[in-house]
């Protein structure tokens, strides 16, 4: 299982569907663009080495408990979630939502789903990270650190059936894949383009 496909599978569609105000459906659909992009987001920011380290502190003020076990949307702070979308995708998260809501959903529907999903994909990296957060940020100068974790986890199980998550975000980091994927997949990543990475570093 990829990290995304972890994060979608703790979800509760029909609570989900039922906060957005859509279909069990269509809010998975909008999930599986949104929590790629937050994720492929927070990536293109620690690529940076004041961005990494900004991923770090707020991965110590996110527990990993809103995950485990499943997540209750209920519990989760929508107010964070805003605070956390705004970080990520800085000056270009109205563009980001736009371009996500033109591959299912609408704009509306990404605008309200993003900041429910932010804390929730934040609880995730704080349980994958935890402690060595710290430590692996420091050597994001070098070129690797807490990017190059993020990355590992969009590329987990890049061997199964539709290529992986790294397809579905393919040129997004520069990787030199735009183009070779298709369906949903290549849709997010032809969609967000080089929007990722202009969050508060």
């Amino acid at each position: 299982m990829t990290a995304v496909q972890d994060i979608l599978s703790a979800l509760n569609l029909d609570q989900l569907a039922e906060q957005l105000g859509t279909s069990p459906e269509e809010a998975k659909q909008a999930a599986e663009a949104a929590v790629p992009a937050l994720i492929g987001g927070l990536q293109a920011n620690a690529a940076d080495p004041a961005g990494a380290a900004s991923i770090t502190e707020a991965l110590s003020q996110h527990a990993s408990g809103l995950i485990d076990g499943g997540v209750d949307l209920n519990q989760v702070d929508v107010a964070d979630g805003e605070r956390i979308t705004s970080h990520i995708f800085g000056s270009n998260q109205e563009a980001v939502v736009n371009q996500l809501g033109g591959l299912g959903g609408g704009a509306g529907l990404i605008g309200k789903l993003l900041p429910m999903l932010a804390p929730v994909v934040m609880s995730f990296l704080a349980s994958k990270f935890g402690g060595g957060a710290q430590a692996q940020a420091q050597d994001s100068s070098q070129g690797g650190g807490i990017s190059d974790m993020l990355g590992g986890l969009l590329g987990g199980g890049s061997g199964s059936g539709g290529g992986g998550i790294m397809d579905a975000i393919g040129g997004l980091f520069g990787s030199g894949s735009q183009g070779q994927s298709g369906g949903a997949g290549g849709g997010i990543m032809d969609a967000l383009g080089g929007l990722l990475g202009g969050g508060r570093r």
